[in-house]
């Protein structure tokens, strides 16, 4: 029985706006998978199905074997979502606001243990030195902090992060992801939203890529970086770039990306450069890493491909 099932979900909103259109696929016991896709391909509207706070059209949704809308209650134990959104409630400090979590949970008979494990969660997260401070008064970084800590205190078998790290510091994240790492390693089933493909990559042992609501891509992590392996040359320049490498360069600021199929290509690409006059720096030839992948894809499938 996988930890999460989704089977050919559909959602469609009034007006006939079709935010998923045929959604299946599992996710495995113990696995840490990755849901990604650009703005608007459907993957928050797919995580408030599986969290009830949307129905699907048609189509189920399992968490450990329950159906999300049949067998909600138990469904619900069974997940630890962290939203997108800073929702908090302005009158408690954290530890309150944890404790009063667990509650609503049905953690309760044991009270010791349930305030060791969030002095746990407090230590993990940087928190201890907050958990007597009202919500309030805590920064937008430190309040999605205790968003993670809201997620784990009922410690679920399946924990839903959807861009858990969006605007915080790299020692929250540093943190978080080695604590989110032992909870996988111990069992807990991962389902990760992001647009930090880096961090996809490193985490993600299965990936599967939205567009317009469909599935475009579902594979190993390290099958789909085989799959669109090549060469890529890197560099740092302040200048335009001649029209013929333009059209196929991916530019970030300073930094450009340009595919090569093999070493011989990437001699004719600086030649190229040095014809037009285009000085680059901090030259670098790698392989393709998950965002190179990820755009290779997006521009690729349609709405109508499935995955292979």
């Amino acid at each position: 029985m996988p930890a999460v099932s989704f089977q050919n979900v559909v959602k469609t909103f009034p007006g006939g706006l079709r935010a998923l259109d045929g959604v299946s696929f599992d996710i495995e016991r113990g696995e840490f998978f990755g849901l990604l896709g650009p703005n608007g391909a459907g993957k928050t509207t797919l995580i408030s199905v599986l969290a009830g706070l949307a129905r699907a059209s048609s189509g189920s949704v399992t968490v450990m074997g329950h159906d999300v809308v049949a067998d909600y209650a138990e469904a619900r134990l069974s997940l630890g979502i962290v939203p997108q959104e800073l929702v908090f409630d302005p009158f408690f400090s954290v530890r309150e606001a944890l404790r009063i979590q667990s509650g609503y949970f049905g953690v309760r008979r044991d009270r010791k243990a349930n305030d060791a494990w969030i002095d746990e969660l407090l230590a993990h997260l940087g928190l201890t030195d907050k958990a007597d401070a009202n919500m309030r008064a805590l920064s937008g970084g430190m309040k999605r902090r205790v968003l993670v800590g809201l997620a784990l205190v009922h410690r679920p078998p399946v924990i839903v992060l959807d861009e858990p790290t969006a605007g915080v510091d790299v020692e929250l994240r540093q943190t978080l992801w080695q604590f989110i790492a032992r909870l996988n390693r111990e069992g807990s089933t991962v389902l990760l939203t992001t647009h930090y493909l880096e961090e996809a990559e490193a985490l993600c042992g299965r990936i599967a890529m939205l567009k317009q609501g469909r599935v475009v891509a579902l594979d190993l992590t390290s099958a789909l970086l085989s799959r669109a392996a090549s060469t890529m040359l890197r560099f740092k320049t302040d200048q335009a770039l001649p029209a013929a490498l333009a059209a196929r360069a991916r530019s970030t600021g300073r930094i450009v990306q340009i595919k090569a199929r093999d070493a011989a290509e990437v001699e004719t690409l600086l030649a190229t450069l040095r014809q037009a006059g285009v000085r680059a720096e901090d030259l670098e030839i790698g392989r393709a890493d998950l965002e190179d992948v990820f755009v290779e894809i997006m521009q690729a499938a349609t709405p109508s491909e499935q995955p292979a």
